[in-house]
């Protein structure tokens, strides 16, 4: 009974704190209120303020202007050298003398590595022995035969027998020379590890041999452009090693036939390398030129991309005070640190050159180099639009 009791007392007493919070709440819900009320209101005014003060963002200009804009079919090739060889010995052999050291160049037939030869150079005499014998033995009975005491067939055989010995010697030779490793063409060799006292083994690298002073690329170019690509055409390249600089060459050949899977074919391109700065293995992007157009043009520093869409900042002066436009627009190719702008502005336009992630649409700028003789307007602008953006 007690504890019956003690519950609802218990029970009794939330229920008054209850009724009492909510009380409370609604007795102080409007001044919160009006309190949050102004401080936004404060809030909001000193935001404001603060907007007004706000100096405006310093801008450089670029005027959109006419520019030739080349179309050229890009591809990517491996630089090669005009001939290329790793070298290596057709025969197990201890390695005896080194002749050449890292990269030489070497004349074309220069030994460059001699290989152990003992038993090939006694190989040599004896066989050099056995052919002076032959050759003795021929003679007399040829000279035998002439004076009526030796048949025919006793000279054709004894014939023979010189013939094989002189083709032994051949051999002999031939083998000497396997322990003699030259140079195929002249070229620059590569590095190498192979050092006297090297067991090599057939097939195995020895050390490379390019001819650099020019150098190829072997690149596909689809069917579709085959009429725009033809034998002695100039051509361009770049290389990641020299950017801004294109090396310039020509088509030196075209294959004869289309792949089928690919429906491509192989053309080759020659750059003169006397520098020798191009390096065989090189990743080349060939620039195969297809004609040239005008268009307008903005650095492209000017142009902000936002997906696949793009926009400029167009300024607008109103007096003394000069605002921002976002405006989307068209663009096309990029060539040169400039972007072809298809459509959105029209020449002439001023627009913001760079820093447009420091902007926003409709926010008053301020002009660089604007000031006394009005530097910055559309002169000035001028200039900057022929430089290159940063």
């Amino acid at each position: 009974m007690l504890r019956r009791h003690y519950f609802l007392v218990i029970a009794l007493v939330i229920l008054v704190l209850m009724v009492v919070a909510g009380a409370m709440k609604l007795v102080l819900t409007p001044k919160s209120g009006a309190g949050s009320t102004g401080a936004a209101a404060s809030s909001g005014s000193g935001s404001r303020g603060g907007g007004a003060g706000r100096s405006a963002s310093q801008v450089s200009v670029a005027v959109v202007q006419p520019r030739t804009f080349v179309d050229s079919l890009d591809v990517l090739g491996v630089a090669k050298g005009r001939q290329s060889v790793t070298l290596s010995a057709a025969t197990t052999q201890l390695v005896e003398k080194v002749n050449f050291h890292d990269g030489q160049s070497v004349a074309r037939g220069a030994v460059l590595i001699e290989l152990k030869a003992s038993e090939q150079d006694a190989g040599l005499v004896q066989s050099e022995a056995k052919l002076a014998q032959a050759e003795k033995e021929y003679r007399r009975w040829q000279t035998l035969g002439e004076k009526g005491y030796a048949s025919k067939s006793s000279i054709d055989q004894y014939e023979a027998a010189w013939r094989s010995a002189q083709a032994d010697v051949t051999a002999a030779k031939a083998r000497l020379g396997d322990r003699l490793i030259r140079a195929p063409f002249a070229g620059t060799v590569g590095l190498s590890d192979v050092t006297p006292g090297a067991l090599v083994n057939p097939g195995a690298p020895i050390v490379t041999l390019d001819d650099i002073s020019s150098i190829r690329v072997d690149f596909q170019v689809p069917e579709r452009y085959l009429s725009q690509v033809a034998q002695g055409q100039s051509i361009a390249a770049q290389v990641e090693a020299y950017p801004g600089r294109p090396i310039q060459g020509r088509v030196a050949r075209l294959d004869t036939r289309i792949d089928e899977r690919t429906r491509a074919i192989t053309a080759r391109a020659e750059f003169p390398n006397a520098s020798g700065k191009l390096k065989p293995g090189m990743m080349m992007r060939v620039s195969i030129p297809r004609g040239s157009r005008q268009g307008l043009a903005a650095p492209e520093s000017a142009v902000s991309m936002q997906g696949d869409s793009a926009f400029v900042y167009v300024l607008h002066s109103q007096g003394s005070k000069t605002t921002t436009e976002q405006r989307p627009v068209v663009t096309g190719l990029r060539q040169d640190g400039f972007v072809e702008i298809k459509e959105g502005v029209g020449a002439g336009d001023r627009i913001v050159a760079d820093g447009l992630n420091k902007i926003q649409p409709g926010q008053p700028v301020h002009v660089l180099g604007a000031g006394e003789g009005g530097k910055g307007g559309p002169g000035h602008a001028q200039e900057s639009a022929g430089r290159p953006a940063a």
